[in-house]
């Protein structure tokens, strides 16, 4: 569960957990000459779901993907162009359970900076980068409260030059850190 979960009402967190879907997001981290850093992608508003929202290429698993794993490299492939052999996954976040009813699986994959981005814009308005020593830094990280089915749910975002991220793109994040900074990936 997102950190804070703990807290959430036991009712919420149920109602989350027994209507999951497995999905499969790519964090990928680029090997900048001035560091690394983590694309992320603007959602596009013409999308169902999700438009307008901040966050990792990625998506649902389809009938033909074996595991998270393929549906996240595939989705990033479709969305911003990256190829699969292009990325060398290094590690997994654990499932993290979403209110819109996935269970989304982060994999971390490495991409050199040769990589170029063909971004498909019905799914994707545009592709951004945070350098990872600004989303490690637990000062960057903005702690709040959100509305959620008559609740108030702990919540966290990060603010990056313009761009809002919150959400569980904003907890894949803070997992991220957890793991890098506890040296578990």
């Amino acid at each position: 569960m997102p950190p804070g979960a703990e807290r959430w009402p036991a009712l919420v967190r149920e109602r989350i957990a027994c209507t999951l879907r497995p999905a499969g997001v790519l964090i990928p981290v680029i090997d900048r000459t001035e560091g690394l850093s983590v694309l992320l992608t603007q959602r596009s508003a013409e999308l169902k779901h999700h438009a307008g929202q901040v966050s990792f290429p990625g998506g649902r698993m389809e009938e033909h993907d074996s595991d998270v794993v393929q549906a996240a490299l595939r989705e990033t492939h479709e969305e911003v162009g990256i190829p699969p052999q292009a990325i060398a996954v290094v590690g997994y976040l654990p499932p993290m359970p979403t209110v819109t009813g996935y269970a989304v699986t982060a994999v971390v994959g490495l991409v050199g900076d040769d990589v170029s981005l063909q971004i498909d814009r019905t799914e994707v308005e545009y592709a951004f980068e945070v350098p990872l020593e600004f989303l490690l830094d637990r000062r960057n990280e903005r702690a709040l409260e959100r509305e959620y089915q008559g609740r108030t749910i702990p919540t966290v975002e990060f603010h990056y030059g313009g761009e809002r991220i919150w959400g569980a793109t904003a907890h894949i994040l803070v997992e991220l850190r957890e793991v890098i900074i506890n040296r578990k990936l």
